[in-house]
């Protein structure tokens, strides 16, 4: 039986060892760092060795193949030492679509991957499709091939993902728009993370679908130089396409993909704003493709309740909305959430910074912003490029000291907004346990 290394023991490792154990491998896992509870005991139920809190070398350089979990960089020295004995080292998307016949609806980009995903599957699954959900999202999409028997799926493709695949291509791939995120894991090239991103195409045929974001200069640059295979379906809001989606008059969106149009009022949409209506342009665009009925459309995209962390109501305290972005990671997601506010807003932001040009959002912030909360460990470049822009700047060291300081900034009819630009591994766990903490504290303001 061939011999399969897993390096990482999260959501994805875990969940190719059982579809590694179940196709017929000898598996094993190991993890650099502990591995958690929950984890540990899946393993242990399905009698698949592993270690955590360090590697045995011995153990992984004797692997056939290796299926490396997303947030381990190819520096790694393990990862290095792999290299040069020419093992194959591949991602979860890889190795579990080899495992699959099933069709996959891949989405990737810096920003509305997420959403666009979500509003995808809810879109697939009320119109009767069996679908399932994964990649950077939910239950991963190895446990789901193993365990279950989804016809099709509708995977979140990060970067990290995509370098590891080799034969993967989705029927129908999605690139939301690009703009610079993670260049620490790409040398601070931007040239690279870009063409991370258009991995997603490589291998597609003419049988296969490429939607993307006429607006995006990245992506048109990319498109100069290089070519797919696959049929180009473009989507845009500041002009018409030919054969799309676009935004018509501010009112509507128009899907021309089969020589009909399909035209909603965004005011039937649940997801506002001009991210949100590409967003939603996206996943029209993917179930016109698989013949979705209209009026299944229709009535969904009335219902959809967007993703956790992403421009997410929490509450309005004394007639203070209080909105957690968490997900906003970088540069380009916070001129989005930017963008949409209405009223004077406090600003939190601030974690680890992942090389962000704040300059991309500077007239934004003088049209927008009224206080900053400065909410990471180190605040200095944040400081330095707001202190002359924003009277007021504040620093804190943990959530409900920021949610406190932002509450004394606010004022009636104005808006806290948690929306950091970077990651948040300095204070918190996740970008979701940064949500959460800022969830709790603003409902600790009611207590």
């Amino acid at each position: 039986m061939p011999y399969l290394v897993i390096l990482g023991g999260g959501e994805s490792g875990v969940g190719t060892a059982i579809l590694g154990q179940k196709q017929g491998y000898t598996v094993f896992l190991s993890d650099f760092s502990k591995i958690k509870d929950t984890y540990k005991q899946i393993l242990l139920r399905h009698n698949i060795p592993f270690e955590d809190g360090g590697h045995t070398e011995s153990k992984i350089l004797t692997a056939e193949i290796v299926m490396k979990s997303p947030g381990i960089p190819d520096t790694a020295p393990i990862i290095q030492k792999l290299h040069q004995k020419n093992i194959p080292v591949i991602s979860e998307i890889e190795f579990t679509s080899t495992h699959s016949t099933s069709q996959t609806i891949g989405i990737t980009g810096s920003n509305g991957k997420t959403t666009t995903t979500m509003l995808t599957h809810h879109l697939l699954n009320n119109g009767g499709l069996n679908i399932g959900i994964g990649g950077n999202i939910g239950k991963s999409y190895a446990l789901q091939v193993a365990e279950f028997s989804y016809s099709s799926y509708v995977l979140e493709l990060s970067s990290f993902q995509l370098d590891g695949i080799v034969n993967y291509a989705p029927h129908i791939a999605v690139i939301t728009n690009i703009s610079p995120d993670h260049l620490d894991r790409y040398g601070y090239k931007y040239e690279k993370y870009i063409d991370a991103k258009f991995r997603i195409t490589m291998n597609q045929t003419e049988e296969d679908y490429l939607i993307y974001d006429a607006d995006d200069e990245p992506t048109a640059n990319w498109f100069k130089s290089n070519t797919t295979k696959a049929k180009l379906i473009p989507f845009s809001i500041k002009r018409t396409v030919e054969k799309g989606a676009y935004l018509k008059d501010e009112k509507s969106i128009v899907i021309n993909i089969d020589d009909e149009d399909l035209i909603i009022d965004t005011d039937n949409i649940s997801l506002q704003g001009k991210h949100n209506y590409k967003n939603s342009m996206c996943a029209i665009i993917i179930v016109k493709l698989l013949k979705i009925e209209e009026s299944s459309i229709r009535s969904s995209l009335k219902t959809f309740q967007g993703a956790e962390h992403r421009l997410e109501r929490v509450l309005n305290v004394r007639g203070v909305q209080y909105i957690n972005d968490s997900k906003a990671t970088n540069v380009s997601s916070v001129f989005y959430a930017l963008d949409s506010m209405a009223t004077p807003t406090v600003w939190i932001v601030g974690g680890v910074d992942k090389g962000n040009d704040y300059n991309e959002i500077m007239e934004l912030v003088k049209e927008k912003v009224k206080a900053i909360v400065c909410l990471g460990v180190d605040n200095k470049k944040l400081i330095d490029a707001f202190g002359g822009v924003v009277d007021r700047i504040a620093e804190a060291g943990n959530m409900v000291d920021a949610v406190d300081k932002a509450q004394g900034f606010a004022e009636v009819g104005e808006t806290v907004l948690l929306s950091p630009a970077c990651a948040s591994f300095d204070l918190f766990k996740s970008y979701e346990d940064r949500g959460r903490q800022f969830k709790d504290a603003v409902q600790g303001l009611q207590e």
